[in-house]
């Protein structure tokens, strides 16, 4: 069997930088350390921390008065700032800074007096955080259709902004459907995309042409490992999402010969390697690394642990 690991896979900057915040926090202020909600989503990623001395919550009044807080990287609203403040926390933000970038765009569309629509998936965690970071009426919209259903003060006046987890891929089809019905309509460059939804989505499509099988690893509340697992179905390749390679069913590797592995954003290189562990239990594997885009992106850390630490670390495997 021939195992075609893509590259780019796994740990984006965000995440990295995500995680970085937590242990160096761990590090300078000693646990217990709490964060608001998964500070990425993935069940190992958490449990590793929670072993270490982090306390999860889904509140900030669920934080003891005076304890040192973090938001996850997916962003939170201005009241979940403000709550830590009347709770006197110590809060650090891990939102990935693309997601800030978003915020920063939105709010200055609304500012200008546009009606802004997000694209993006109502209820996930960033969505959540950036209708809290924007003033006013946001509509949310995941596909095409839904754009018929818009109603706006000023079709002459209409802005988008995207959810970080999407793909220039995900929101093209809704980008032209806003463009045809707002011929004026602004939004971000393609460019501003997060690059890691889309070089990962790039590295499955072009594994798609040496595999007959697909193996995502990721959590299955994962917006951008979720994309992965259904880009493979949409090429024609069976994909497959797994959390780990206790997941993995038998049935599924019975008569393939070539087996592509990518991992979402948000999960550890180690998964990865469980499951060609995993694989070499039953066969004689080969490895192959396909390397499609090369990743040098790094962000630096929040202003209250940079006085004794370095830029975290570059993203990808």
């Amino acid at each position: 069997m021939t195992v075609v690991l893509a590259e780019p896979r796994g740990f984006c900057a965000g995440v990295e930088r995500a995680i970085d915040v937590v242990e160096r926090s761990l590090e300078r202020f000693g646990a217990p350390i709490y964060v608001r909600h998964e500070i990425v989503h993935n069940k190992h990623v958490v449990d590793d921390l929670r072993a270490k001395g982090v306390i999860f919550v889904k509140e900030v009044d669920e934080v003891p008065v005076g304890a040192v807080a973090i938001f996850s990287a997916h962003g939170v609203a201005e009241r979940v700032e403000e709550a830590a403040g009347e709770r006197g926390l110590k809060a650090i933000d891990a939102t990935c800074p693309l997601v800030t970038k978003v915020h920063r765009e939105g709010r200055r569309y609304a500012e200008e007096g546009y009606d802004v629509v997000m694209i993006g998936h109502l209820g996930h965690p960033e969505v959540e955080g950036t209708l809290g970071r924007i003033p006013g009426k946001v509509q949310v919209i995941s596909e095409p259709e839904d754009v018929a259903e818009l109603k706006v003060n000023d079709p002459e006046r209409v802005a988008f902004v995207t959810q970080t987890t999407l793909s220039v891929n995900d929101t093209r089809d809704v980008i032209e459907a806003l463009k045809t019905k707002f011929p004026a309509i602004v939004g971000p460059d393609v460019r501003d995309i997060c690059y890691a939804t889309q070089n990962r989505q790039t590295a499955v499509a072009e594994m798609a042409k040496h595999v007959d099988m697909i193996l995502v690893v990721g959590a299955k509340n994962s917006s951008n490992s979720n994309r992965l697992r259904e880009l493979g179905e949409t090429i024609g390749i069976p994909s497959y999402l797994i959390a780990d390679a206790d997941a993995m069913e038998n049935g599924w590797i019975e008569g393939k010969t070539r087996i592509g592995l990518t991992a979402g954003a948000s999960a550890p290189e180690t998964l990865v390697q469980g499951v060609i562990e995993r694989l070499r239990a039953t066969y004689e594997v080969e490895v192959k690394s396909l390397n499609v885009i090369r990743e040098n992106v790094t962000f630096k850390l929040p202003r209250e642990l940079l006085d004794d630490a370095e830029p975290s670390r570059a993203a990808g495997a």
